[in-house]
């Protein structure tokens, strides 16, 4: 976890030269009046959370000699400090997914991901109860991550304990732009567990809606979307349009960008229209 810092002039050398000789420096030279840079800091303040390195934010309306002296011409303009050199960054904003391979070619490793790396092991190895204790230890590094409440929750879910799951999942707003589709979809979850639990086959639907749960709740997507849309093309009605419901269900924890999202989307539409 590394911190950050607004910088001016009479502190640049202390905060920024000097810190580079410990981890690097990311220099944020900035404007109030630019958007771009408003879309960029707090991207940068969330991976500051996660990789070891000091963001020093740099107005240049306040500090006109320090954007004079490296010739900073556009905002935002981010310069990368070490050893006591600056080299040059890059200008503009950058995806998140572009500003994470930034800073793994600056050799810096983000402690969420490892975090998260770590829970995999466990998960594969069946350490049911040190994959809890990581995500425990995650949390209370990044209380604020959604995206974190949201691995936790689905694990929980994954291990029948609803009731857990259900208060990480009251942290994030159904109606959040980024993660509201997934907290319904994994709530969605929660009652494919129950249905799986409680509903006592009375017809052959029954029976392939059963098996599609199954294969749901036991992550094999892509056989669980196949199964899901067979039953839509036998009966769209079946169980208020359960099966279209629950593909749904699975394109939000998938991702829109995922291949099966995205081919099963085709077929979804092909069968219905």
């Amino acid at each position: 976890m590394g911190t950050s810092v607004v910088v001016n002039h009479a502190t640049f050398e202390a905060e920024v030269l000097q810190k580079s000789f410990e981890k690097p420096v990311l220099v944020d030279f900035y404007a109030q009046w630019c958007g771009p840079c408003k879309l960029l800091k707090p991207m940068l303040e969330k991976l500051v959370q996660e990789y070891d390195f000091v963001l020093a934010k740099v107005d240049i309306d306040e500090n006109p000699d320090l954007a004079n002296a490296f010739a900073v011409e556009g905002v935002p303009d981010v310069r990368v400090v070490q050893n006591g050199q600056m080299q040059n960054g890059f200008v503009g904003v950058l995806p998140e997914p572009q500003l994470r391979q930034f800073l793994v070619d600056l050799n810096l490793t983000s402690a969420r991901e490892t975090g998260l790396e770590a829970i995999q092991v466990a998960k594969a190895a069946g350490e049911w109860e040190e994959v809890e204790k990581l995500f425990v230890n995650l949390a209370e590094q990044y209380p604020e991550d959604k995206g974190l409440a949201m691995e936790a929750a689905q694990f929980l879910i994954s291990r029948q304990k609803f009731d857990e799951a259900q208060k990480a999942l009251a942290e994030v707003s159904p109606h959040d732009r980024e993660f509201g589709q997934k907290v319904e979809a994994l709530r969605s979850l929660i009652q494919l567990h129950q249905d799986s639990e409680t509903l006592t086959p009375a017809s052959d639907l029954d029976t392939h809606y059963l098996k599609a749960v199954q294969l749901t709740l036991a992550e094999d997507y892509e056989a669980a979307l196949q199964s899901w849309l067979e039953l839509v093309a036998r009966d769209r009605k079946y169980r208020q349009d359960a099966a279209r419901k629950t593909m749904l269900t699975i394109f939000a924890l998938l991702g829109d960008d995922h291949a099966l999202t995205m081919a099963y989307r085709r077929k979804l539409m092909s069968t219905l229209y």
